[in-house]
């Protein structure tokens, strides 16, 4: 376990509106709003044809390849996640949603695009007075946090 300590800064509440790409539109408000490091809380609609990463095709196989799930349909959503800089400083959001219709519910990473529909709700808690950097690892391809 590695750990470090941040401090509260602003809060920020948002709407996304219908269309717009979750990630995309939460990193760019970062960028506006000179946020490099958050904890985000999400709660809305996810349209049809959103993509989720739902895990690694062979476990703990390497090099990994992830799967990728398009929702069919529009589906409820609720996720949480943590924004930290790259290593070139630009925010980065790392967020999972559990994506659900009637008595189905798939849960993954909202990397690959996932569209509103409607509305989604989004709190957004800075952090500050902290070091935690995204960096490429390259035995899992990801961008891990380096603290």
């Amino acid at each position: 376990m590695k750990y470090t300590q941040a401090g509260l800064g602003r809060i920020f509440i948002i709407r996304l509106e219908d269309g717009e790409t979750v990630h995309a539109e939460i990193e760019k408000f970062s960028r506006e709003h000179s946020i490099s490091a958050a904890s985000v809380m999400v709660v809305g609609g996810a349209d049809k044809d959103s993509h989720l990463i739902t895990g690694p095709a062979k476990g703990r196989e390497y090099p990994t390849i992830p799967m990728e799930h398009i929702l069919k349909d529009v589906h409820e959503a609720a996720g949480v996640g943590t924004i930290f800089p790259n290593e070139n400083g630009a925010p980065i959001l790392h967020l999972h949603m559990a994506c659900g219709r009637e008595s189905s519910t798939v849960t993954g990473c909202i990397r690959s695009g996932v569209k509103v529909w409607h509305v989604m709700e989004v709190i957004l808690i800075e952090l500050t007075d902290c070091s935690p950097v995204r960096a490429h690892d390259s035995k899992t391809g990801f961008k891990l946090l380096e603290i």
